[in-house]
């Protein structure tokens, strides 16, 4: 069970619409952040160090690992956030499916693809609730950069790892980012729209 599974699974089980790219861009991040739990990098600055070569047992975390930039200066975060997280979560949709863990489902989400799922009652799912329920802050934090879960109480726990809230605010830049390329393109379609059509 990873973070960025977990988060996958609150996307796809609470009633929020969350962007493809946003969603990617997080699950890049809880992957990162998962690393730097495992031991295998390290966050210098805004750079990610290659660390020790920890056993990990789930495939897109080994593929996360394994992408990583092993030469100095090594590879900024947020330029990692991009390039891992090019259609990620449809790879994790996709993954999901085939464990069977997703399902068909006439009036389910239609999250990414041309067809509706949902998520299928499993261990990892309940997993997933019992770390939304006890608000776990890691998964919390990046949930609300993609905008789920917004109404957090005052009392919720803090993240107390300088290179976890480093990795949260390169995610958190990087969103913002993607929102501010979707509002030009926005604003450059209408303009050639209004041009074509003439005063």
């Amino acid at each position: 069970m990873t973070t960025a599974k977990d988060l996958f699974i609150i996307a796809m089980d609470l009633e929020h619409s969350v962007g493809q790219g946003d969603l990617s861009l997080a699950l890049a991040g809880a992957e990162l952040i998962d690393l730097i739990g495992a031991g295998a990098v390290a966050v210098d600055g805004d750079r990610i160090v290659p660390g020790g070569q920890p056993t990990l047992d789930d495939q897109f975390m080994s593929e996360a690992a394994s992408g990583l930039t092993q030469q100095a200066p090594y590879e900024r975060i947020e330029d990692w956030l991009w390039r891992r997280g090019r259609d990620l979560s449809a790879a994790y949709q996709a993954a999901m499916e085939k464990n069977d863990e997703l399902k068909p489902q006439r009036g389910g989400r239609l999250p990414f693809g041309s067809q509706r799922v949902e998520l299928v009652d499993t261990p990892a799912r309940r997993r997933a609730a019992d770390r939304w329920k006890e608000k776990e802050a890691v998964l919390v934090s990046l949930a609300s950069v993609v905008g789920i879960g917004d109404d957090r109480s005052e009392d919720e726990p803090g993240l107390d790892d300088e290179a976890v809230t480093t990795v949260l605010a390169a995610v958190h830049d990087a969103v913002m980012e993607l929102e501010a390329v979707r509002q030009r393109r926005t604003i450059e379609n209408a303009a050639f729209a209004n041009l074509w059509r003439g005063p």
